[in-house]
């Protein structure tokens, strides 16, 4: 991937940058030792690394406005970054950036219950948010296979969602309101704690643009009573294709369960190895859960199970209890890591209409062979939000190259068939040439002239998410 070459005036200014920053911040939240900002070399798109100038870790919006106001006056650029686990390097620093890290922004600034929301400093934890709300019935929905880890500040960047974003939608339908400091300093509310709330309805412009406009520190997230019940069942097929197709017919018949989850063999062989979930020997399969009284989810189990018999399952397992339900998402849960343990891979990110599901998985199935690489499948079957994992071997030269070219091919026929190149992990760098394939040079001039209004001086995490060669000129100017 490559980067625009660091600016050396910047990197001559480390020392006086870091006395000032040290003027306003604690001095261990001030890491300038080359040792320690090797920790924030990469993100979870690990095949490229880069440490940056320096890293700072803010505990307040105060001390946030003042390190972007000192960075702003010098002419260095910033990254947000907050907890590294994005895959599409959309935290990556340069030798001439500072990594501002929102680790220590993690408090609970409010919880109302009447009316169901919470407000939180964004570097808490996604799964941390549920927790603090738990025990009085409620939780937090959006829930990123890295919930355990990720931040809710880079859950905003990305517009994270999850498995049971079907019926729950993603970040964006769950965030209300935000405290955004802009890169000279200053600090704006945006959206509140209720709908519709006054001003410019700027929300759908913060959420997913990935830190280029501002750096959100406190978040007002809506949180939702838990259901009275959930209950997952696993269904086995064949072939990928047809499990695509009985996503697309469950789809089509109007249910809506509340997560719709596939693997495939390669998934599943890894996945049974590491978690011993007790998975079937099959193809592909899909983990749906519905939720609702026992009534509900009896009757649309029922409906889903008459769906699955005209596709020929090899198998159907229901969960009759808390421990089988545990076991049934215990694989799919486990799945990143247990890929991880087997090979090298790159996790791809590509959002494709429902009824595609068929053709993009025997037409991936197919580029496998082609590109001489194999792929595993698992992601959210039913929003189309598609997560292939590419195996490679990082030590053999010109590897990494054929799996990068591989991943453009299925991102370009996510778009071919009328999806976008990105679901929720974003563009980052990862897809940032490919954004000449979804958009055309006036989409693109739209967007950057956003960005224009809200960071003119391109110093908010630059040579991000637009094609170099379209955003020269705005980062140059």
């Amino acid at each position: 991937m490559q980067m625009p070459q660091p600016n050396a005036s910047v990197i001559a200014l480390k020392d006086q940058l870091a006395a000032r920053l040290r003027s306003v911040m604690p001095a261990d939240a001030v890491i300038t030792d080359v040792a320690e900002t090797r920790a924030y070399e990469c993100d979870g798109l690990s095949a490229y690394r880069c440490p940056p100038l320096l890293a700072v870790l803010p505990a307040s919006t105060q001390e946030v406005s003042d390190v972007l106001r000192i960075c702003h006056d010098m002419g260095v650029p910033v990254v947000p970054r907050g907890s590294g686990t994005s895959l599409a390097g959309g935290a990556m620093p340069t030798a001439d950036s500072v990594i501002l890290g929102v680790a220590r922004l993690n408090a609970v600034l409010e919880t109302d219950y009447a009316d169901r929301i919470i407000r939180v400093q964004t570097g808490r934890t996604n799964l941390s948010v549920t927790g603090a709300v738990e025990a009085e019935g409620f939780f937090y929905a959006p829930d990123p296979s890295s919930q355990l880890a990720c931040a809710i500040s880079g859950n905003i960047a990305m517009n994270s969602g999850g498995a049971h974003c079907l019926k729950y939608g993603v970040t964006t339908n769950n965030l209300l309101g935000v405290t955004m400091v802009m890169m000279d300093g200053t600090v704006v509310e945006i959206g509140g704690g209720h709908l519709d709330a006054p001003g410019l309805d700027l929300l759908g412009v913060i959420c997913g643009s990935e830190g280029q406009l501002g750096i959100v520190t406190e978040a007002t997230l809506r949180i939702l009573r838990k259901p009275e019940g959930a209950r997952p069942v696993l269904i086995g097929f064949d072939s990928n294709a047809v499990a695509g197709a009985c996503v697309s017919d469950i789809i089509k018949a109007g249910v809506l369960p509340v997560a719709i989850e596939f693997m495939d063999r390669p998934c599943i062989v890894a996945c049974e190895a590491f978690a011993k979930a007790g998975y079937p020997d099959c193809e592909a399969l899909l983990i749906i859960e519905v939720e609702g009284s026992d009534v509900e989810i009896d009757h649309q189990l029922a409906l889903i199970g008459e769906i699955a018999a005209r596709h020929n399952p090899v198998e159907v397992r229901e969960a009759r209890d808390a421990d089988q339900a545990a076991r049934i998402w215990l694989g799919r849960k486990s799945a990143f890591g247990a890929m991880g343990q087997i090979n090298d891979y790159m996790c791809l990110d590509g959002t494709i209409p429902v009824t595609e599901l068929p053709h993009v998985l025997d037409r991936i199935r197919e580029m496998s062979a082609e590109y001489g690489l194999d792929v595993a499948n698992v992601f959210h079957a039913g929003d189309g939000n598609m997560h292939p994992l590419i195996l490679y071997n990082a030590n053999l030269p010109g590897d990494l190259e054929r799996c990068e070219a591989f991943g453009a091919a299925i991102l370009k026929l996510c778009v071919d068939v009328g999806g976008c190149l990105t679901g929720e992990h974003g563009v980052g760098i990862e897809k940032r040439d490919l954004m000449h394939v979804q958009f055309n040079a006036a989409d693109l001039d739209a967007q950057m002239a956003v960005k224009d209004v809200f960071d003119p001086g391109w110093l908010l995490n630059p040579a991000k998410v637009f094609p170099l060669d379209a955003s020269e000129s705005h980062r140059a100017a």
